[in-house]
């Protein structure tokens, strides 16, 4: 039961241990004042003489065991949430290492929501049974058992009628772990929709407002929230009957002992003595075994949610090795390329050779496979057939470490962190000088935006860099790209945010990231690649045509229409351009 929590203890499995004891201690100090209870009781009711002082030492140790119990209890505590949290870390940290193994495209896959769900609720989830649970489960289980063990030696009788209540309180607990566990993995799984559908609807806000979405995309959050807590409360009814029935009956030790062994003590077959002994022990195990149900339940969900974090990171890890870049300069070679986002092939049978030192482009219609491959050569995925090459070296025969100092990716989408934007540069090289930093950040063009701002380079991006509008971002981007000075450059999308009046600053800044490298240009707008080495035109995730725009534009038919779909966006945008 728990395996997996001493998998990932470590030093601190000694700890646990202790913290268990230390409660156990505690609780049978709360056990031992009903004994001193009985000594006080007994005498007076079998009319034998009793001084002040007798009476008094007694009161004394009713009181010192008290004390004893909440000093243990806050001292069991401590030393099980210190454990516990160290645990926790711990745990995160091999979660985290799983998760840096796994391609990248397969994280990004999971959702934000599921991903926080499970780093932050998931595993905070945990620390309740680890510092409470593990514990207290352990000591009101030991304690009762001992106790138990105590009156059948005094009185057998009088000890199984005290047992009356367990039976009951053991069944519904059962019925209600079995409920419980049944929809348990659906009850995961629905706050993980739910967690993701809130991310989305908070990230997806401005396009909902602009485009008057509200109701259609309110509808969506509604249902999976409704669905989350339908779902929850009629799990929770399914188990609150058998809740109330053992905790209601399973504290009542003296349902039987009371009436019965009273008779049996007028009938003499016990002693009245024996039915006080019996009577005050069976007090003192009301809050234990009522504690021993409660967590009981909850021992087995300490194996079952660590399995189910580490299922979440069940996918085969990437493909690498721990070795450097060793290849012979940087021709980038597709060789019989395949690969398919589960049951969709996206890329197939992709043949391909991006010359060192020249610019090759992708171009065909959304969904026909050119940001795949981009991704597939900065290894986001695994292929399932087939290899890509730098300089002749397999990108999986190369830590991935190595494969990102060879190259500089820049898509559509750029993460900034919420610091100063010269950091945020700085990424792309951290060992960067801050002179360095802004001479990227000039050659860039970032600096007739980054003057206008209160406090220039080092004034905050803002949550996932906000603060900037999408052209900014990308010209932030191309920054860290010029810094990193990578041999190889890929640029997916990378003017999808420029408008007409940036589109000359943005077209200088790429100049300067690609000036002398191995490009691999991925574009919608066909003009901005005309000039490249090589075009290759895709559809439905073929290469179907290859050479440079003048042989296309007469030779591919679906070039030709590529061609003319941009011409005609670009004038319809100049003609907008010029009525405003």
């Amino acid at each position: 039961m728990f395996k997996k929590v001493l998998e990932y203890a470590g030093p601190y499995k000694r700890l646990t241990m202790l913290s268990a004891f230390v409660i156990l201690i505690a609780v049978l100090m709360s056990v031992l004042p009903f004994l001193f209870v009985y000594q006080i009781i007994t005498p007076l009711v079998m009319g034998e003489a009793v001084d002040v002082t007798y009476i008094g030492i007694r009161v004394l140790g009713v009181a010192a065991c008290l004390i004893f119990h909440a000093c243990l209890y806050v001292k069991g505590f401590s030393m099980s949430h210190e454990a516990a949290f160290n645990i926790l870390f711990r745990l995160r940290v091999s979660l985290q290492k799983r998760m840096e193994k796994l391609p990248l495209g397969e994280i990004q896959e999971k959702g934000i929501g599921s991903m926080k769900r499970m780093f932050v609720d998931d595993v905070d989830s945990i620390e309740l049974l680890l510092a409470h649970a593990l514990p207290e489960g352990f000591g009101n289980v030991a304690i009762p058992i001992i106790v138990y063990i105590s009156l059948f030696a005094v009185d057998w009788k009088l000890a199984l009628m005290s047992l009356a209540s367990l039976p009951i309180g053991l069944i519904a607990m059962v019925v209600m772990y079995r409920i419980g566990m049944k929809d348990m993995k659906n009850y995961y799984a629905a706050g993980k929709v739910m967690n993701n559908t809130i991310v989305e609807y908070i990230n997806g806000m401005e396009v909902v407002k602009v485009f008057n979405k509200d109701g259609e995309s309110y509808k969506r959050f509604e249902k999976d929230i409704t669905a989350y807590r339908d779902f929850t409360l009629s799990w929770y009814k399914a188990c609150w009957p058998w809740m109330a029935i053992y905790n209601s009956i399973l504290p009542c030790t003296l349902i039987l002992t009371l009436p019965l062994g009273s008779w049996f003590v007028l009938k003499g077959y016990s002693t009245l003595a024996d039915l006080i002994l019996v009577m005050c022990l069976s007090l003192s195990l009301g809050v234990p075994l009522l504690k021993a149900m409660g967590f009981l339940p909850s021992l087995p969900q300490i194996n079952y949610k660590i399995e189910m974090l580490e299922n979440m990171f069940n996918t085969a890890p990437l493909k690498q090795t721990t070795d450097e870049f060793k290849g012979n300069g940087h021709t980038v070679v597709f060789d019989g390329v395949s690969f398919a986002y589960k049951e969709e092939t996206v890329a197939d049978q992709i043949n391909l050779t991006i010359p060192q030192g020249q610019k090759t482009a992708l171009v065909g219609e959304s969904g026909s496979g050119k940001s795949t491959l981009a991704k597939l050569l900065v290894h986001y995925y695994d292929t399932n057939q087939g290899t890509i090459s730098i300089g002749g070296q397999d990108i999986c025969q190369m830590s991935l470490e190595a494969l990102n100092t060879q190259i500089s990716y820049v898509s559509q989408e750029q993460f900034l962190f919420n610091t100063s934007l010269m950091e945020n540069i700085r990424i792309g090289r951290l060992s960067a000088t801050d002179k360095e930093v802004l001479e990227a950040a000039k050659k860039a063009q970032c600096m007739e935006f980054l003057e206008k701002l209160p406090k220039g380079i080092h004034t905050l991006a803002g949550d996932s860099g906000k603060q900037l509008s999408g052209g900014q971002r990308q010209r932030i981007a191309l920054a860290r790209a010029i810094l990193k000075d990578a041999p190889i450059v890929v640029l997916d999308e990378a003017m999808a945010f420029t408008d007409p009046e940036n589109e000359e600053k943005m077209e200088a800044a790429i100049s300067e990231v690609v000036r002398g490298k191995t490009l691999l240009v991925i574009a919608h707008r066909l003009p901005s690649v005309k000039n490249a080495d090589q075009i290759c035109v895709m559809s439905k995730g073929k290469i179907i045509a290859t050479g440079r725009h003048e042989e296309l534009i007469v030779g591919c038919e679906e070039y030709q229409k590529l061609w003319n779909a941009s011409i005609d966006s670009a004038n319809w945008k100049v003609e907008s351009a010029k009525e405003d």
